[in-house]
């Protein structure tokens, strides 16, 4: 018997609803009420709207969708297997696979509680912690535009794409989705569309027990262009709000779209209990009743798959095939701009992509590693075209504008430039990185080091999704002066190094900080954070003292005694010069020193045990760390009779240079506790 056009319609959207409810009930864990509410919504921008091909998921010229709410994630899952996505590019295996739902939220089964993007072709970002896929796409959307703008030519518009991003009522009550719909507006992103479900339910109950706001006026208010969807079941309204947003043009959009979670349950269709737990086997018998389904468990009908296919599948067929057309004769047309945008998709480095890597001549006075790192950032993105990044408001402390010609800012009215300028807007500034960086790029942000707290779930996800942003926060110690405890990083430090998966580096002198962003951008799995200072540094003479390159092991020895020592003396930044000064003092007073710069301990934890006993030889138990922070990331390298100088608690307002006496971060005070550890 033939399926009519509705009901084909109505039963792919029941598919995507059984999936959701039978995984949930398998796992015994989950929320299958919001799928079930949305399943409507998704499948009428699948089937109709979306420009996606499912068997070149990796197509550049794609639409992105983020599902935001990731808690939603069987709805995601059932799509990726009822359209048909493929794993890779070309592929004839499924990314997500019958039995892949069959063991949701199961160990080693890529559907995940949450949507991991590293897990799942199709998934094109980590979502779950609330606000931060929204803020994503914000990042994604400008780098859509940043390609329309940047590299189309009259008669030759091939790049640009739609994004689009499922979100909830905790999403848009996350302080990060407010800032990044903020600069969003600001930007006119027209090529952003977010998906509000006004479902009026959170886990504690209603919406009305904690969110009054009226969202509508308040996007409005933003720069957003507004439509509302009354019903999430009716398709007609659904496929003209999409149409709405494809029509506008100088501004995002945000549909709102009133449901009911968990649409269809006969007795729990109104209630909160079906966000965050099975419905039951009872539940899911009756609602299956009512729509009419009779297939068995974790089944689909056929019609449903070949339904998409026919639609989402030709459609996305046909818009690829016309893209790869367009970009030939673009190639043929402009090789130049073809080629640069082909090796920043490439994700690997220009070749001499570091040949202007500077390097600085000894001198006493020095500069500030903030200073120099701004000369190595452009010396390095003038050679790189897929850096492009920002401040949050800070740039001319920061010193991360590229200046270079052709560098240009991310404005409302040009999208073409590099240099973007996020506001005072840390957290939305993170998380538009990760959106750049999912997006082909290779993204920087920059604040100071204490406002790293304003930022760092986004920064956390960056580890988790493997993405090399490169994070440049300055400012970085008791160093600051006048400002205050405030402004004084004293245990970010030690939080941050204990994020698995990132590279922390502090510099220590000028050469070091252009061998650490070296280091920096050959890494391709996972941030780096460079951690700079406001006040100068004396650029070492290193003909005396080892070269700076041996930074790219996170640790080296930078100065030693003969035979073996009684003390192993290590700092990082600005107590280097410091180290140096004390590591002189004792060999002056006949003390066997070693000095070990440790720019980066992520680096040097990844190197062979051979080379890090060759550094720090276990049989030396006199050991010194100096370090502007508190002592916790440096006792695995302390030992029971070694001794720290640095910060124990918060700091103070007042000039650095009587900070540093007043702490007890002086060369005497490390010459003082390398004798006390040798003396055990």
């Amino acid at each position: 018997m033939s399926v009519s056009t509705t009901s084909i319609e109505q039963l792919t959207i029941n598919a995507i609803r059984t999936l959701s409810m039978d995984a949930v009930q398998a796992a015994n864990s989950g929320h299958p009420g919001t799928p079930m509410a949305l399943a409507p919504v998704a499948y009428t921008l699948w089937s109709n709207h979306l420009n996606y091909d499912p068997n070149y998921p990796r197509w550049a010229g794609r639409d992105r969708f983020v599902l935001s709410c990731g808690h939603a994630s069987m709805l995601i899952y059932s799509l990726l297997h009822l359209a048909g996505v493929k794993k890779a590019d070309g592929s004839d295996e499924l990314s997500v696979k019958i039995d892949d739902i069959k063991k949701f939220r199961q160990l080693h089964s890529p559907c995940a509680g949450h949507p991991e993007s590293y897990e799942v072709t199709g998934v094109e970002t980590t979502t779950g912690p609330l606000g931060q896929g929204v803020a994503n796409s914000v990042g994604m959307a400008m780098a859509g535009e940043f390609e329309r703008t940047r590299y189309n030519r009259p008669g030759h518009e091939v790049f640009g794409y739609d994004v689009y991003a499922l979100c909830s009522d905790g999403d848009l009550m996350e302080g990060v989705a407010c800032e990044a719909a903020s600069i969003a507006g600001h930007l006119k992103l027209s090529n952003l569309c977010w998906i509000y479900d006004d479902n009026h339910i959170t886990i504690e109950g209603d919406t009305d027990l904690a969110f009054s706001e009226d969202v509508a006026t308040k996007f409005e208010g933003l720069g957003w262009h507004v439509v509302k969807v009354s019903d999430a079941n009716n398709l007609g309204l659904l496929n003209a709000a999409y149409d709405s947003f494809k029509a506008t043009e100088d501004k995002p959009t945000l549909i709102i779209v009133r449901s009911i979670i968990a649409w269809g349950a006969p007795t729990m269709a109104n209630t909160h209990g079906a966000h965050g737990a099975p419905l039951g086997e009872a539940e899911i018998t009756a609602t299956k009743e009512v729509y009419g389904w009779s297939y068995d468990k974790f089944v689909v009908p056929t019609e449903t798959t070949d339904h998409f296919a026919e639609t989402l599948g030709d459609r996305g067929e046909a818009a690829r095939t016309e893209w790869e057309k367009k970009f030939a004769a673009y190639e043929k047309a402009f090789p130049a701009e073809a080629k640069e945008w082909k090796q920043i998709m490439s994700g690997k480095l220009p070749t001499s992509w570091d040949a202007d890597l500077p390097t600085f001549e000894t001198n006493p006075k020095g500069v500030a590693s903030r200073a120099s790192g701004g000369q190595v950032l452009n010396a390095i993105a003038k050679s790189v075209p897929s850096m492009l990044g920002g401040s949050a408001d800070l740039e001319p402390s920061t010193k991360t504008g590229l200046k270079f010609p052709g560098a240009g800012s991310f404005l409302a009215d040009d999208h073409s430039g590099r240099n973007m300028h996020f506001g005072i807007r840390e957290h939305a500034m993170a998380s538009i990185a990760n959106g750049l960086c999912l997006s082909g790029y290779r993204p920087f942000v920059s604040t100071f080091f204490v406002f790293s707290d304003y930022l760092r779930p986004a920064l956390r996800l960056s580890a988790i999704m493997q993405l090399p942003v490169m994070y440049i926060f300055t400012h970085d110690s008791i160093g600051v002066g006048e400002d205050g405890p405030t402004h004084q990083p004293v245990e970010h430090l030690s939080a941050l190094r204990a994020i698995p998966n990132v590279a922390i580096f502090r510099p220590g002198d000028a050469n070091e900080v252009s061998q650490s962003y070296k280091a920096a951008m050959e890494l391709t799995d996972r941030p780096s954070i460079m951690v700079l200072t406001r006040q100068n540094l004396p650029t070492l003479d290193r003909e005396k003292y080892a070269c700076a390159t041996g930074t790219a092991r996170g640790g080296y020895v930078l100065a030693d005694c003969s035979g073996t020592p009684e003390v192993i003396l290590m700092a990082t930044g600005s107590e280097l010069s410091l180290a140096v000064e004390a590591y002189e003092k004792l060999t002056a007073d006949g003390v066997k020193a070693r000095l070990v710069s440790m720019p980066c301990v992520e680096l040097f934890e990844l190197q062979d045990a051979e080379y890090k006993e060759s550094v720090l030889p276990s049989s030396v138990a006199g050991r010194v760390a100096v370090e502007a922070g508190v002592q916790q990331s440096w006792d695995r390298y302390l030992g029971f009779r070694g001794k720290f100088v640095g910060m124990k608690g918060f700091g103070a307002s007042a000039p650095a240079e009587e900070l540093f006496p007043y702490f007890g971060i002086t060369a005497d005070k490390v010459v003082e506790a390398a004798k006390a550890s040798i003396a055990g």
